[in-house]
């Protein structure tokens, strides 16, 4: 990639994903609840923000296996 080619997509959903909202939020009441502590809920938070992610970047391009420009099975190097 040259200085001057867009970036991939990052590996984690955009602020505005509605799922990332709703993943941050049971976080959050899960530690108020008791039902999880700290360490636990955010485990769970960054392991599901980032498979939102995934997903998100699916969506953005499809046949890519990462947010780059690159189709699948292609040459990196």
């Amino acid at each position: 990639m040259t200085s001057d080619s867009p970036m991939p997509s990052p590996p984690f959903p955009s602020p505005e994903n509605a799922v990332l909202r709703v993943i941050v939020d049971n976080a959050v009441e899960s530690v108020r609840s008791g039902g999880a502590s700290v360490e636990e809920a955010i485990l769970h938070a960054a392991v599901h923000g980032w498979y939102e992610g995934h997903i998100q970047g699916e969506d953005e391009c499809p046949g890519c296996d990462f947010r780059g420009w690159l189709p699948k099975n292609s040459n990196r190097g």
